[in-house]
């Protein structure tokens, strides 16, 4: 089973700017206009800046991609017989774990 992405791709890492930095208002400002700018640590890409729409549209790719990979599971899992668990089942050992 693929692991999920390890970095966590939520608008939780959000960043304010500094005023007059100008090497990076040049890099937001490409990413603004749809460019995507490769950060690089000696000599090899480490991150990227990208515009925001095609973070919020990759992170939500990533999502599917786990979503599915569990259903396939499951799926998988239910083919060989193993047993299953009931949403209410699921949903009261939630509202349990909230008592608490």
């Amino acid at each position: 089973m693929r692991e999920p992405y390890p970095g966590g791709v939520t608008s939780a890492n959000a960043y304010e700017l500094p005023p007059d930095t100008s090497a990076l208002a040049e890099v937001v400002d490409a990413a603004e206009h749809g460019q995507v700018i490769y950060l690089t640590r000696n000599g090899a890409p480490v991150a990227a800046v990208v515009p925001a729409d095609v973070a919020t549209a990759g992170a939500a790719a990533v999502e599917a991609l786990e979503d599915a990979e569990d259903l396939r599971g499951a799926l998988a899992r239910r083919a060989m017989g193993e047993p299953t668990i009931s949403m209410a089942d699921i949903l009261a050992q939630y509202a349990n774990e909230d008592e608490r």
